[in-house]
């Protein structure tokens, strides 16, 4: 009797430990939904955009750069003043499904609502749960830096008439369920199309160009996830898929810049099952309509020089045969991301180097070192034309003006 009181005693000071924990809109619901509603914040990589560098999780700041000006993630931490902490769970709901703030103004896409509307109001529900439970942050949001008309928010609601398709996934009933899960996923929490898919000149995704591969921003391009064999992911199996997304690596590429990021703080933590059911919706994703690739042929004294500087300062890594060291250095040679439509990501990786992410299974995070102190804008653009155009690869080239470009925006930002 006395340990049966002891143990009730115990429960009793631990659940009011708990409760004095958790905010007074997080109490009263289940650890399952929280726990839950953590791992779909993973799921949707919600730190990567909601965590500024070096500030509080979740507290916003994070300026997102697009070309049409600068916007800053939100404060979404439980603080009444300046976060969501007065939020219910449909003003939460209709900022995902709709992209209406809690005060009925516009959200602009730099928040992924069209991806969002299709999570369902079950997920949001426990997203906005574990959402409740974080450590309150008193952070004032910082205003858009958009040029007129852009900056008056009431102007989205013409974009989300053009542009906008609400509504909530709706599983195909031809496909498994495997499928479907893997559908819901990629076209919805993981928002993987507003990267890999093109936009047009007001930001929106292009019809028929579906992960097709996209502007990151910052010279950065996300290739195809289409099953293309040169610039898609043709060449990988479901197996390779998954090893990518849970380690950050896989014999036939290694994530860099963006894409590490979203390996960092979404897709490492999600289970075998759902990034099974990633791949296997990927690798049933058709290839469609291809586009004629703008390619010039690349003139022996150009193969030459690149040749030569490819020689000179990658064969350490990346072997001269361009197949890398698997598990290590990952390869060039059949690499859908070098043979990406555009160069941008392999001229950035040139001049600013980059890290592949950390992970628990594969914790070195390998980096490569910067050139743009050793290689002028001209021989990056010959070694970029190089990698690719050589060992079978095959991409339109690059010139040292475009080299430029990029070398002057990395600079700007720091890398």
């Amino acid at each position: 009797m006395r340990a049966t009181k002891l143990a009730f005693g115990l429960a009793g000071l631990l659940g009011l430990s708990l409760a004095n924990a958790i905010p007074a809109a997080a109490q009263g619901t289940t650890y399952t939904t929280i726990e839950r509603g953590r791992y779909l914040v993973n799921t949707g990589d919600c730190a990567s955009c909601h965590t500024d560098q070096g500030g509080k999780p979740y507290a916003g700041a994070l300026a997102v750069p697009t070309p049409f000006g600068v916007i800053y993630s939100t404060n979404i931490t439980p603080d009444p003043a300046t976060g969501i902490g007065n939020w219910s769970e449909q003003d939460f709901y209709k900022a995902m499904h709709d992209g209406i703030r809690r005060d009925g103004k516009h959200l602009y896409p730099a928040f992924p609502y069209p991806w969002f509307t299709k999570v369902s109001r079950e997920d949001a529900h426990a997203i906005k749960a574990f959402l409740d439970t974080l450590t309150p942050v008193r952070q004032q949001n910082k205003p858009t830096e958009l040029s007129w008309p852009l900056d008056v928010r009431e102007v989205m609601a013409g974009w989300n008439e053009l542009y906008f398709h609400e509504g909530a996934f709706k599983a195909d009933p031809t496909k498994s369920e495997q499928w479907n899960r893997g559908a819901y996923l990629v076209e919805g929490l993981g928002h993987c199309g507003a990267c890999h898919t093109a936009t047009n000149v007001l930001g929106a995704s292009k019809t028929g160009e579906k992960l097709k591969g996209g502007d990151f921003g910052e010279h950065w391009y996300a290739p195809s996830l289409t099953s293309n064999l040169r610039d898609g992911l043709g060449g990988w199996s479901a197996v390779e898929i998954v090893e990518y997304l849970k380690t950050g690596a896989n014999d036939k590429s290694a994530a860099a810049g963006p894409m590490a990021e979203v390996i960092k703080n979404s897709t490492q933590y999600l289970s075998d099952a759902d990034l099974n059911s990633i791949a296997a919706y990927l690798k049933d994703f058709p290839v469609g309509k291809v586009k004629a690739t703008t390619t010039t042929e690349i003139n022996k004294q150009t193969l030459s020089r690149g040749g030569t500087l490819y020689f000179d300062n990658c064969t350490g890594c990346h072997m001269e045969n361009g197949e890398g060291l698997a598990q290590a250095f990952p390869p060039l040679k059949g690499s859908s991301a070098v043979q990406a439509a555009v160069p941008d990501t392999v001229i950035h990786i040139v001049l600013a180097g980059a890290k592949m992410a950390a992970t628990p299974s594969k914790p070195t995070g390998f980096a490569m070192p910067a050139f743009d102190w050793k290689l002028n804008d001209k021989e990056v653009a010959d070694l970029v034309n190089y990698i690719r155009n050589a060992w079978g690869n095959h991409a339109s080239l690059t010139s040292a003006d475009a080299v430029n470009k990029v070398r002057k925006d990395v600079e700007h930002s720091g890398g």
